[in-house]
């Protein structure tokens, strides 16, 4: 059976995916923070890769790097780069993260960076978190990160929202306007407090989480949690 909102979320990322590519350039310090505790024996899983900005240093600095994403576009992407610079480490897969084709215990990083957010529905978030915890080696670690509820910039719709909401509360649709697009992306918002739930829940072991501002002025717009599989 076709999950609808996976079909969906595939034609979304593909139909946006060259002008994504144009503003999503430079990785994110958080991510770079994690990967320099990296050593180069580690095989990394970037689940989520998108257009490999964040796969791309990872390959560079480690022994091999699996890119997963639900959108071939993005994914030959990223493949294009990885060929541009000339890196024979990398495998990719294009799958959905509520199902991640990789064997248990077979990775010992995994990297999971603005892409469980996009899942709609709490049962598959937790299920796509303990594919993560799957995947792990026992004593691997993770970088997760999630957008935040309370940024500056969606603070008043969800303040509306505590009154009255027919969908999931932290629920939203976003528009992509760049370069003359306007397509909706869905993503669930998190606040701090539910992040840590569901990371605990899965029997992820929280060894941080930083509030993050990258465009924010007054609130963080992104949690980066660091955790291991005991």
């Amino acid at each position: 059976m076709v999950d609808n909102h996976i079909k969906t979320s595939e034609k979304t990322w593909d139909a946006i995916a060259e002008s994504f590519d144009v503003t999503r350039r430079k990785p994110w310090r958080q991510c770079i923070d994690f990967m320099n505790e990296l050593s180069e024996s580690h095989t990394v899983a970037d689940i989520g890769c998108g257009n490999g900005r964040h796969l791309l240093p990872c390959a560079e600095r480690c022994k091999n790097v699996i890119g997963l994403d639900i959108s071939q576009n993005l994914l030959n992407i990223a493949k294009n780069k990885v060929k541009e610079k000339g890196l024979n480490n990398v495998d990719f897969i294009h799958a959905n993260m509520a199902k991640i084709p990789l064997k248990n215990d077979s990775v010992g990083t995994v990297l999971c960076v603005a892409s469980l957010h996009n899942i709609k529905g709490r049962e598959k978030r937790l299920h796509s978190l303990k594919e993560i915890h799957r995947i792990l080696k026992n004593g691997g670690r993770a970088l997760i990160s999630v957008w935040s509820r309370w940024q500056d910039k969606y603070r008043i719709h969800y303040l509306k929202k505590l009154f009255y909401s027919e969908e999931e509360f932290g629920d939203i649709e976003i528009y992509w306007r760049q370069h003359n697009l306007n397509i909706p992306r869905f993503y669930h918002l998190y606040s701090k407090r539910e992040f840590a739930k569901d990371l605990n829940q899965v029997g992820l072991e929280i060894e941080k989480i930083q509030s993050v501002k990258l465009h924010s002025k007054i609130t963080a717009d992104n949690y980066f949690a660091v955790v291991r599989k005991g």
